[in-house]
């Protein structure tokens, strides 16, 4: 097991970064199609870009997952669609249990990252 899981650690800050864009994006055409089959979830297919972002890259692929998630789910999933509008006290409850989530999964995937590193020892 330990032979599958080195890919993870040996992923440079560039491939990272350009697969948390490539995720992240991916996670959005995803939302979109919930969004046409009639789902009210903002936020539901970037918390696993989340997770791969971070595991790849490490906590600062993951921020910078989480970073450029808002603004996307802000603009084109928040009524109204495809405009910056003054945020509803709503919308903020669903920004700060995302952004909180999303801590904790940059966390514990970071643990993961240490623990591998441990074990290779």
């Amino acid at each position: 097991m330990r032979r599958g899981s080195e890919y993870i650690l040996k992923v440079r800050p560039v491939s990272a970064f350009s697969a948390t864009l490539l995720v992240v994006a991916l996670a959005a055409v995803t939302q979109e199609v919930l969004v046409l089959f009639g789902s009210t979830l903002c936020f539901a297919t970037f918390f696993p870009a989340i997770l791969v972002a971070s595991l790849l890259g490490g906590a600062a692929a993951g921020a910078f997952a989480t970073a450029v998630t808002i603004p996307i789910v802000w603009w084109a999933f928040m009524p109204p669609y495809f405009e910056f509008n003054p945020l509803t006290a709503a919308d903020y409850d669903q920004i700060r249990n995302f952004l909180l989530c999303s801590s904790l999964l940059i966390c514990f995937s970071q643990l993961y990252r240490e623990a591998l590193v441990l074990s290779r020892k």
